[in-house]
């Protein structure tokens, strides 16, 4: 049997658990945002930045984890921690969680330090603007848009719970701002 969800509901992560089907979703402030597969481009540059943060991480001993879509990721509001409060889950490209307390056996609660997202033409839009706003106000310390042409854009969070203006990589190296003196060579990941 198809489930059918009502995408004008206002829905929660004790739903969201319910929905056992193979479909790809997120909720963003209790709405369903359908997900579709990533393309082979979105697919190797999502692994070679995956794999060359994990090694960073594993070279340092550093007590982070990185994690890699399908990963849920849940933003709670206000505090919430309770399943049906909860009304925000995401499954960001690639994530790093320096945290171990957010970490559970579904996911992450709460904001990781760094969020990776690889752009694609039916994400742009909701990569620079929706998922901007909640990832600045659930304190992403590092959101990163990463284009498959060739290129990142790194946004830092101020003092003040900001992003700053963002800064383009399209050559060279990035530095990965959450690890003190710590790039990644884009000819690495293209």
């Amino acid at each position: 049997m198809e489930l059918i969800l009502d995408p004008n509901k206002h829905y929660t992560y004790a739903d969201y658990l319910t929905w056992i089907d193979d479909k790809r979703r997120e909720l963003v402030n209790g709405l369903i945002n359908m997900m579709s597969a990533p393309k082979t481009r979105h697919q190797e540059i999502s692994m070679r930045l995956c794999v060359k943060l994990y090694l960073i991480i594993e070279r340092h001993k550093g007590k982070c984890e990185v994690f890699h879509a399908p990963f849920d990721v849940r933003l709670p509001g206000n505090g919430e921690r309770e399943d049906n409060k909860i009304d925000t889950v995401v499954q960001p490209d690639i994530c790093i969680v320096c945290d171990p307390s957010k970490l559970d056996e579904r996911g992450c609660l709460g904001a990781p330090d760094f969020i990776a997202e690889i752009q694609s033409v039916s994400t742009a839009r909701y990569d620079l603007t929706v998922k901007f706003d909640l990832y600045e106000k659930a304190g992403v310390r590092e959101y990163w848009i990463v284009y498959p042409s060739k290129g990142i854009e790194a946004f830092i969070l101020q003092p003040d719970g900001k992003y700053d203006n963002g800064t383009i990589y399209e050559t060279g190296k990035v530095p990965v701002n959450i690890f003190d003196g710590i790039e990644i060579d884009l000819n690495d990941i293209y």
